[in-house]
């Protein structure tokens, strides 16, 4: 059963592209994953690619009790090693498990140490443990005021974006295989929401502070447009794809007309840019996204979305209701690829691409990310019924 990982790999991002536009009917299917945990990634490098494997250097932590953590030195040549082996490694990666891209999340991954003392510590139960979990606190934030938000470290904040990734993108791009790209990957209203607000911080601040929420969210989309504007002319970067949960089962967490106010326009901003230079837009949020639908094709103008699960967005009924309209991405639910027994999962996973794969705009994948809780027998079922479907 196990064609993974690929002897010969046949990557094709612009294929990949024209499936998405709908402009081709796909002759086969093709794989999608915006984040593979490491535990997952270091499990297959070493046991069906025969390599150490090679972790990223993302995080460093003084005390794993007390998330004291300090950005490591990015300018050292250890440093720098370390991450060209992680990234060689990861490229090789993708390229074997069938992928055309290569997903870049270091930005987004930096900007949250500046929010370190807003983590919090839990045991990973996963199956695929790595010790301990961070979380983000339900609270306030780092911002409660308008003294916190003039002494937040805005300046930092925008500093880390050079040249720090500038020259790690650089790398990359001299790696990739022919017919792969980069994906790079920021957020804007998690960091708001998770961070530097906190869930409670943002949803009273909305009644209590509105003037504070505002000027928030236009430093926040600030630095990711101007992140934007450095990545995307980039001939390696092939796609951008912002990532920020609005929803949870029933609804959006914020109410349209505030995210229309705070959010969107800066939506709008990143896909002007975006298709200025000829590069598609991609949107990952959990949750029920129903209500802003129309937003997010007609207004906004996504090239496709990512974030589906069973209890409130299945893919199969995005498919049925938008599919001529927007490109789907992904879609095995996470429980049921946790879960399932392989004979269920494969029958599960069959349904999917006979509702989805005709017409086109449709790329397979998990409902989320390949995390550390997913079997890894579970992840290749899914890869095996994609190669399998329609031969």
């Amino acid at each position: 059963m196990l064609r993974f990982p690929l002897i010969k790999p046949e990557p094709d991002f612009y294929d990949l592209l024209k499936v998405i536009a709908g402009k081709k009917e796909p002759s086969r299917v093709l794989f999608f994953e915006i984040l593979i945990d490491d535990e997952v990634k270091k499990i297959i490098v070493e046991k069906y690619f025969g390599e150490k494997n090679c972790p990223p250097n993302f995080l460093t932590y003084k005390s794993s009790q007390n998330l004291k953590n300090t950005l490591i030195d990015l300018g050292s040549e250890d440093n720098k090693e370390i991450s060209r082996k992680y990234y060689k490694q990861l490229i090789n990666f993708y390229y074997r498990m069938g992928h055309s891209i290569v997903p870049y999340w270091e930005y987004i991954i930096y900007f949250q140490q500046l929010f370190n003392n807003k983590m919090i510590l839990g045991k990973d139960t996963a199956g695929l443990s790595r010790g301990n979990r961070t979380w983000a606190q339900e609270g306030n934030g780092l911002i409660r005021s308008w003294e916190d938000f003039e002494n937040f470290p805005w300046d930092k904040a925008e500093k880390i974006m050079m040249p720090r990734f500038v020259e790690q993108l650089g790398f990359i791009s001299k790696n990739l295989p022919d017919g792969m790209k980069i994906l790079v990957f920021s957020s804007t209203y998690e960091q708001v929401m998770e961070w530097l607000l906190g869930y409670e911080g943002l949803f009273y601040g909305v009644y209590d502070q509105p003037d504070l929420v505002e000027a928030v969210f236009e430093k926040v989309g600030e630095l990711v447009y101007k992140y934007y504007t450095i990545v995307i002319p980039m001939d390696s970067v092939g796609a951008i794809i912002q990532t920020d949960d609005l929803g949870f089962k029933t609804s959006t967490m914020l109410s349209i007309k505030n995210l229309r106010k705070w959010v969107f326009p800066w939506f709008r901003k990143f896909s002007f840019i975006a298709h200025k230079y000829n590069k598609p837009i991609w949107y990952h949020s959990c949750g029920n996204k129903d209500s802003i639908m129309e937003d997010i094709i007609e207004d906004i103008r996504f090239d496709a979305l990512h974030g589906f699960e069973d209890s409130c967005c299945p893919v199969t009924e995005y498919k049925k209701k938008y599919g001529d309209r927007v490109a789907l991405l992904g879609g095995v639910d996470m429980d049921k690829l946790a879960r399932l027994e392989e004979e269920d999962l494969r029958k599960y996973i069959r349904k999917i691409l006979n509702i989805c794969m005709p017409g086109g705009r449709y790329v397979l994948g998990s409902g989320n990310s390949i995390c550390n809780y997913i079997p890894v027998d579970n992840y290749f079922i899914m890869l095996d019924e994609g190669l399998k479907w329609g031969r």
